[in-house]
């Protein structure tokens, strides 16, 4: 049995007092117990993303860099490994955004690479981020097989399930979603619940567990109506059950206990990666079919 932990936390405009909490969370969290460790997207800054402003490129840092090695100490002393979302300086004009798997030994084990990047008001990702070129992936840490996706992947279950079928027996997703303040009376609830659900059929589908730190609080860094995140992080076992879950409006940390042995009980009894047809599913790589 593995004890995991969602950071479920406000950012504020700077970046340095926002690291600095999140390494306190961290050492909270392990206090607790927890062994793997999840951080929310782009957790160094205010969400930047609700406007296009090239000074926000100045947030960007090299990975591995200044972030993952200090993470990487805080792992080694605490025998932990860390899960963090960074805004990646790849090279003049290409940026990523990338969440950095830190094992328990200190190293960087690898990075994963926001695959789909969404444009929608005030989530202008597209000006900052270049789509992922490193594809779904699985990590063999100390703890256990893992996969990584960031936010707006977690609608996809072609995500999922090529992150699955790499061998993660859970699936972390950090996250930055909330509601337009206008829009949240009339379309709130629905949003949300469109939100964890398709995340809880990851889970059932692909037979593992599936965990989405989000952060909480309203963010308007370049003034308006901005965003109100919604928190509620949590995790869903194999069977698609909420094991723990986060409050809308607090800063928390989420803990569950993942039970190794449930991903091949799961697996096994409903074996849906047994019987998929994989002869017939030519098209699926192609935007449509006419």
């Amino acid at each position: 049995m593995t004890k995991i932990a969602l950071i479920q936390m406000r950012c504020g405009p700077e970046p340095e007092e926002n690291f600095k909490r999140a390494i306190q969370f961290i050492r909270d969290a392990a206090k607790k117990g927890a062994q793997i460790i999840c951080l929310p997207e782009l957790f160094r800054s205010e969400y930047f993303c609700q406007t296009e402003d090239h000074k926000n490129f100045g947030l960007a840092e090299e990975i591995p860099g200044k972030s993952t090695s200090a993470l990487g100490e805080v792992a080694r002393e605490l025998d932990i490994v860390i899960i963090a979302s960074l805004f990646e300086k790849r090279g003049a004009g290409v940026y990523h955004n990338t969440a950095a798997i830190i094992d328990a030994d200190g190293n960087l084990l690898g990075k994963y690479r926001k695959m789909h990047i969404p444009d929608d008001p005030l989530y202008h990702e597209k000006f900052y981020f270049t789509p992922g070129d490193l594809g779904f992936q699985a990590w063999t840490t100390a703890e256990g097989k893992i996969g990584v996706c960031v936010c707006w992947d977690q609608w996809y279950p072609e995500a999922a399930r090529l992150t699955a079928l790499r061998g993660a027996e859970i699936i972390f997703y950090p996250t930055a979603i909330g509601w337009h303040p206008s829009e949240k009376k009339e379309f709130g609830a629905a949003q949300y619940s469109a939100w964890e659900t398709i995340q809880r059929g990851h889970a059932i589908a692909n037979g593992c567990y599936v965990a989405a730190a989000n952060r909480v609080g309203h963010e308007a860094p370049a003034g308006g109506e901005g965003i109100e995140f919604w928190g509620q992080s949590f995790v869903a076992a194999p069977s698609g059950e909420i094991i723990a879950k986060g409050s809308v409006d607090r800063e928390e940390i989420v803990m569950a206990d993942v039970e190794w042995d449930r991903v091949n009980e799961h697996r096994t009894h409903w074996p849906f990666l047994r019987d998929r047809r994989v002869d017939a599913y030519a098209g699926i790589e192609q935007r449509l079919l006419d």
